[in-house]
Order: structure tokens, then C-alpha cells, then sequence
């Protein structure tokens, strides 16, 4: 997936716990492992908030996109936009 969730990486500088945050955001343990094991589909503005707060911390701290990787180095999406027509 191209979004890399990092909360792992500020929980380390806060020297904070899961359960710790989980609590402070309101959320489960199980479903903030979801989360920051990069499991979810989706994540509510509101929690993503709460979680920066609670790790005063900007969303791009906890978040960051890193192209996929291809199989195929010539099959870029330039490439099949080419092909196409």
C-alpha cells in the first residue's frame, strides 16, 4: 500500500505505550494496532486529530505515501496511458 502509517515512530519518541494511546484517543488497542499496522482501509479526520494531539505531532508524522512498487518497470501508468490509443 503507498500510505505508510509511522505511528509506531512517534510512539518511540513519546516513549508511549499502545494502550497508553489507545486510551488517549479514544479507540480500542485492537483497533489502533489495525491502524498502525497499516490494516485500515480508511482512518476519520477525528481520529486522526485525536492521535495528534495525543502525540502532539502533525498528520504527516504519523502518515507519509511512498510509490508501489511495479513487477514490471516498463508498465508504468504512462506507458499503459500510451498503449491505449
Amino acid at each position: 500500500m503507498p500510505i505508510v502509517v509511522d505511528i509506531d515512530v512517534m510512539l518511540a519518541k513519546r516513549k508511549m505505550s499502545v494502550g497508553e494511546l489507545a486510551e488517549r484517543v479514544g479507540i480500542t488497542p485492537a483497533n489502533l494496532a489495525v491502524l498502525k499496522n497499516g490494516r485500515a482501509k480508511a482512518v476519520r479526520f477525528t481520529t486522526l486529530a485525536a492521535l495528534c494531539e495525543a502525540l502532539d505531532c502533525q498528520p504527516g508524522d504519523l502518515l507519509r505515501w511512498e510509490p508501489e512498487e511495479t513487477a514490471d518497470p516498463d508498465r508504468t501508468p504512462a506507458a499503459e496511458a500510451g498503449s491505449r490509443g
